[in-house]
């Protein structure tokens, strides 16, 4: 394996370990919270998130990826002063955009309300509200650091936040939720909400210490590259300009995604009430298991699917810069690989565990809320796939400067899910069951011409044995497996902690058998661990 092969997948490594380690911190955070404020308080909790979400990827998504890009582009050909000046701008621009998100939210927090359609609401957008600031400011480090291929800065500060909601928001939303003792089940569900919300805004201010930190005892580093005296030095005005020219369709395609979310926290309930004839308790509760279950436990594994993006962008970046067009044929077929190596055993593995993983780790007030909640996570577990190669193939078509095809086919996959949400929730047979098909198809739909952009821009031969073949003949065997065990094993918690153990070791190992997963694969995973 090349040098360069080794950097893209060491840097997906510490990313994808750290990114399912604080995924997993996700769902062991959820679990007492689920108890504190129950399934109608979670939905209440969880209907923040979309706007906030929003608002945040307005605010940062792009800038960071494009800074990345821009200082791997410049150390490539030795432009240190430019380097910095991007990066010192960046953080300007990201700083004065964020402080516009938090006042955007507090002053309009009682119309976001109503937007959504729960009043509880209202102190949880306020508690928040300072987080879309401070995470602005912490991405224009993330993304320095990221374009001199050292993911670790963002992985350990990943672990800080979400190693703090478990230390810090957790206690505030108990405090909170015996604020008055008037809300369901004895409980304040507005104030525990925006207890664990204020403790979320604290804990990223924390994120951010640490970046900046990390930022002065490095930021001399650069030093040692030897400045390109070609180079030109850029005027700000210059170096703007090209930070959002590469920005603007990088955060258009970003919020597709959560704009999709902030459309179903609206549109759900609404059509489980007005279309399905649930009450909107029930329809809450619902929305709150779907969002605050599901899609948490779908979060764990799709950090790989971050992890791939973020290190390809960097990576393709440099190798367009030195006009490596091997290189790039090289990172892109290793980006794929890892996509499907990675993503085809989650979605086949949470599908087969969806019920006894729930049962584990979740309380439900009825055993029906079980068995609707895990069917929803047995269909919504395959877009786990879906989405981790659009998110890799998007890293790849950023990283060859073609971000706007991303762009278009996410939209287009969203306004399928819109309409097959639209129409799909509000059958009752079908109901909330129709959110988890709709994003299916938006995945499904955004995917197929990502991989045909990707190999038409770099001129990659198919490779469907490697790539997508044999992890999905290892995956269809760990599947198989953990059937049969489940009929002869009792469905109990630790059993279940096994199965997953034991699904991972047979897919490992039959990987290793088919050559789908490689020595090279193994070694930097090894690495970074053992250090």
């Amino acid at each position: 394996m090349s040098a360069k092969q080794q950097s893209i997948i060491g840097g997906i490594t510490v990313l994808s370990v750290t990114g399912l380690i604080c995924k997993l911190i996700a769902v062991l955070y959820r679990i007492p919270l689920a108890w504190l404020i129950g399934e109608q308080g979670l939905g209440t909790y969880q209907l923040v998130f979309p706007t906030y979400a929003l608002l945040l990827t307005i605010s940062s998504a792009g800038l960071p990826v494009a800074v990345s890009r821009i200082v791997s582009f410049n150390l490539a050909k030795g432009d240190v002063h430019n380097t910095r000046r991007t990066f010192k701008n960046a953080l300007i621009i990201l700083t004065a955009i964020g402080i516009v998100g938090t006042v955007l939210m507090i002053t309009f927090r009682t119309f976001l309300s109503n937007l959504v359609g729960d009043p509880l609401t209202v102190s949880g957008f306020v508690a928040i509200a300072p987080s879309v600031a401070i995470v602005c400011a912490m991405s224009a480090f993330r993304g320095f650091m990221q374009g001199q291929r050292d993911m670790r800065p963002t992985a350990f500060s990943q672990l800080i936040e979400s190693v703090g909601k478990i230390v810090i928001a957790l206690p505030m939303a108990y405090f909170g939720s015996r604020i008055g003792m008037d809300g369901a089940d004895g409980i304040n569900i507005g104030y525990a909400a925006a207890g664990a919300l204020l403790g979320t805004s604290i804990v990223e201010a924390a994120a951010l210490l640490y970046m900046y930190v990390v930022y002065l005892r490095r930021r001399h580093d650069i030093d040692a590259v030897e400045q390109n005296e070609e180079a030109a030095l850029l005027p700000s005005a210059q170096i703007n300009r090209k930070l959002l020219a590469l920005a603007i369709p990088i955060t258009i395609g970003a919020c597709i995604i959560p704009l999709s979310a902030f459309i179903d926290s609206n549109m759900i309930i609404g059509r489980l009430v007005e279309g399905a004839g649930f009450a909107r308790d029930a329809a809450r509760a619902m929305y709150g298991r779907f969002s605050g279950y599901v899609i948490t436990l779908i979060n764990v594994p799709t950090a790989l699917a971050l992890a791939i993006s973020m290190s390809m962008v960097p990576a393709i970046s440099a190798n367009m810069a030195r006009k490596d067009y091997a290189a790039v044929k090289q990172s892109t077929h290793s980006g794929l690989r890892m996509a499907f190596l990675l993503g085809l055993p989650c979605s086949f593995g949470m599908s087969i565990l969806a019920r006894p993983l729930l049962a584990a780790v979740y309380p439900f007030s009825s055993p029906e809320a079980l068995a609707q909640t895990a069917q929803l996570l047995s269909y919504s577990s395959f877009t786990i796939i879906l989405f981790t190669v659009v998110q890799a193939t998007s890293g790849i078509l950023q990283g060859l400067h073609r971000q706007k095809i991303p762009m278009y086919t996410l939209l287009i996959g969203v306004g399928f899910k819109v309409l097959i949400n639209y129409f799909l929730i509000a059958t009752p047979n079908i109901n909330i069951l129709g959110a988890s098909i709709g994003s299916l198809v938006c995945y499904g739909v955004s995917m197929l011409p990502n991989l045909y952009y990707v190999h038409k821009l770099t001129g990659l031969k198919p490779d469907p044995m490697q790539i997508l073949l044999k992890p999905l003949f290892a995956s269809l065997v760990m599947t198989a497996a953990l059937y049969l065990l489940m009929q002869v094993l009792p469905e109990r918690r630790l059993i279940t902690f096994a199965l997953v153990l034991i699904g991972a070791a047979v897919y490992a190992a039959v990987s290793i058998l088919i050559g789908s997963l490689k020595k090279d694969d193994i070694i930097p995973l090894l690495k970074r661990l053992k250090k």
